[in-house]
């Protein structure tokens, strides 16, 4: 990747991701130790030597030759606790995706290198991925020359992609001498001991095993190098996939360095980065590829018994988004098998082109929904005159649904307030893609012979997190909205339940539930129809609805589930705020255990607890945290018995910032429960602070 692309590599540029501290807490983050420094943040690290001075204000400088994990005073917040979720290849929505040809690599910068908060903050302003569905790899992306350059992704975010079946790599960027890269980091970090073994490629993995997420992504590009270095990092990377393959994690190289030690960006697979290539899992081409340079990188891959979609042809979107100008066809063609893969750099350009006065969650997903979908908005509708191709026209989505209990509330990961049973608990905007739900991976496909109604996450209402469901317009003719492909095992006590409202109009709803597969490419499913049940049989809460829908009749394997609505007074507003499929009775989890507060400093608190049942491994547990706990949430107990909202985490520990004593109030009190999959909560487990 050349200089000229490196512009949000700077410190002060980065900065400009994500609010900024003030000025005491930057203070305290920069000074290792200091008590006041309790806020977690997302780790980073320089290989072994450091820059000469003293980092700047917010900064923290680390050596990963000297990281332990037993030391590590914040990996109970860094650690993610979902597991890689397997997942499945529906049949695609349209004629024009294809399964197993090209895939996607994303390549991110949620946040700065530091100050990169472990858990979320409280602004809803946040690039909240939610279309996993198109992708294969995702790499968190950063480092600077100022700050670190070895980062590994903070929890949500791999919890997130996980509970969607996508890898996340942490990122290793050694950077052009322009932006402030030294050869002796380079050196750094291929160093070999006296056995002749490269001491940091096993620290790598110990990292991507203690945080729970899935190898690295190698991008050196500090220039200056010989044979000899070229022939040390070849070593290294061969270690690397060695010692991470042991442990199912991934390594993905950057075409940057070549093997005779120099940077020079080929944009090709050849005879110069071919080791390389080889010593990796897969490699990213970088920018300058042209459409013959792709079909004889393709060839070359096949050629040495690998998959040509093991290379990602680079596609800088950060500057342009949709309007990115490029050879599609030498990618992904429509008209013969796909090239190689595609690798998205800055795919957060949805977010990031926007004015800060239309930031809004619902000003972002639309246009992530345009980046992601494609102008026509509806996967199965693709518009063949629009010259971005988007991800859905060539690369079939995939869903991991596939296990009962299921249960969704739509929640996005970010929101202006935070809703339990349709209302409000907490009114500070928040994000935290860790409470992300397993969303609809066709976004959004409706069936109609009539007027096409809107349909969007709206962030207005929600029956429990951030967001829901909304579907808007005239509905002259009954339209079917697709939800989720699945594949659910079906029972005799297999029942669906549905949380629903409708703000304007009047509207009939049937359950449309498929146990077929689609017949073709851009076929419907073919669903069969059940009746909901009308709102005067079931008993609103906060002016929603939860009906239950047993699938009488019905055995073998649910493939899709979806609504058809049909209005008898318009125009309709009518949202879905929960999802459930279940075999019998829902149980609550069992509370979490042994509350406490791990330290505090004035109104900063850490709290942490145990799960229900003791583990005896470090690592996150299978399922989040046991067999049926999904999440966490923590809520204040105020004098007059009202519960407010804190936060939730899938992690067992939890930072709460800036708190105050109220009113007659000489200890805080909090509780903490676990919550399970179809979001029953457990008995609270209680901690008090004094004042």
């Amino acid at each position: 990747m050349s200089p000229t692309r490196r512009t949000f590599l700077l410190a002060g540029a980065a900065a400009t991701l994500w609010p900024a501290l003030p000025a005491a807490k930057a203070a305290a983050a920069a000074a290792p130790g200091a008590d006041a420094a309790l806020q977690p943040y997302a780790s980073y690290w320089f290989p072994d030597s450091l820059p000469p001075g003293t980092p700047g204000e917010g900064i923290t400088w680390r050596s990963l030759r000297a990281w332990r994990a037993a030391d590590d005073p914040d990996l109970a917040f860094n650690a993610a606790s979902v597991p890689l979720a397997d997942r499945f290849v529906p049949t695609p929505a349209n004629t024009t995706a294809r399964a197993g040809q090209a895939r996607i690599q994303s390549l991110v910068s949620f946040g700065p290198t530091a100050g990169n908060p472990s858990q979320g903050s409280a602004t809803a302003d946040y690039y909240a991925l939610t279309h996993w569905a198109y992708v294969d790899e995702l790499v968190f992306w950063g480092g600077s020359s100022g700050e670190g350059l070895i980062l590994a992704p903070n929890a949500p975010i791999v919890d997130a992609a996980h509970r969607h079946g996508v890898p996340v790599l942490g990122n290793v960027f050694l950077p052009p001498a322009a932006y402030g890269g030294q050869l002796r980091w380079t050196r750094d970090l291929v160093r070999r001991d006296a056995a002749g073994r490269f001491p940091l490629a096993a620290r790598l993995v110990e990292v991507a095993d203690a945080y729970g997420f899935d190898g690295w992504f190698l991008n050196a590009e500090t220039g200056g190098g010989d044979a000899a270095l070229g022939a040390d990092m070849l070593g290294f990377v061969r270690e690397l996939k060695s010692l991470a393959g042991a442990r199912g994690q991934r390594v993905t190289w950057y075409d940057s360095m070549t093997v005779d030690g120099s940077v020079n960006w080929q944009g090709a697979l050849n005879d110069r980065n071919q080791a390389l290539f080889e010593a990796a899992d897969d490699m990213f081409v970088d920018f300058r590829w042209t459409a013959g340079r792709l079909a004889a990188s393709g060839q070359r891959a096949e050629a040495l018994g690998r998959d040509r979609y093991e290379l990602w042809a680079g596609v800088d979107v950060e500057s342009g988004g949709w309007n990115t100008s490029g050879n599609w066809d030498a990618v992904v063609p429509r008209d013969r098998a796909h090239v190689t893969s595609v690798g998205l750099y800055r795919p957060e350009w949805t977010r990031n082109h926007l004015p800060a006065n239309r930031r809004a969650p619902g000003d972002f997903h639309a246009a992530d929904d345009r980046f992601w979908t494609g102008v026509s908005l509806d996967p199965a509708r693709p518009d063949g005159t629009d010259p971005w191709r988007a991800p859905a026209v060539s690369v079939a989505d995939r869903s991991t649904v596939t296990s009962v209990p299921f249960g969704t509330t739509f929640n996005t990961g970010h929101g202006l307030r935070w809703y339990e049973e349709g209302a409000v608990t907490s009114d500070t905007p928040w994000n935290h893609l860790g409470l992300q739900d397993r969303l609809p991976s066709r976004r959004w496909v409706v069936r109609t012979e009539g007027a096409r109604p809107a349909v969007t996450f709206d962030f207005a209402d929600a029956w429990r997190g951030g967001s829901s469901v909304l579907v808007e317009g005239e509905l002259d003719r009954p339209a079917v909205l697709d939800l989720y492909a699945t594949r659910l095992p079906l029972g005799v006590d297999t029942v669906v339940e549905l949380t629903h409202r409708a703000d304007a109009g009047a509207v009939g709803i049937e359950l449309a539930v498929a146990t077929a597969e689609a017949g073709e490419p851009g076929a419907a499913p073919p669903y069969r129809l059940f009746p909901v049940p009308a709102a005067r049989a079931v008993k609103p809460v906060n002016g929603w609805q939860t009906v239950t829908v047993p699938l009488t009749g019905l055995s073998g394997t649910l493939y899709a589930i979806g609504v058809r609505l049909t209005a008898s007074d318009g125009p309709v507003r009518w949202r879905v705020g929960g999802l459930a499929v279940r075999a019998g009775a829902a149980t609550p989890p069992a509370a979490p255990r042994a509350a406490r507060v791990t330290a505090a400093n004035d109104g900063d608190l850490r709290l942490a607890w145990n799960h229900a049942r003791p583990h005896s491994h470090l690592r996150p547990h299978p399922h989040p945290h046991g067999d049926d706990v999904r999440q966490y949430v923590l809520h204040r107990v105020l004098p007059d018995g009202t519960r407010r909202f804190l936060g939730g985490t899938c992690q067992r520990a939890w930072f709460a910032a800036g708190l105050r004593p109220e009113q007659n109030e000489s200890a805080a009190r909090f509780e903490v429960r676990a919550v399970g999959e179809l979001y029953l909560t457990s008995a609270p487990a209680t901690v008090t602070h004094p004042w």
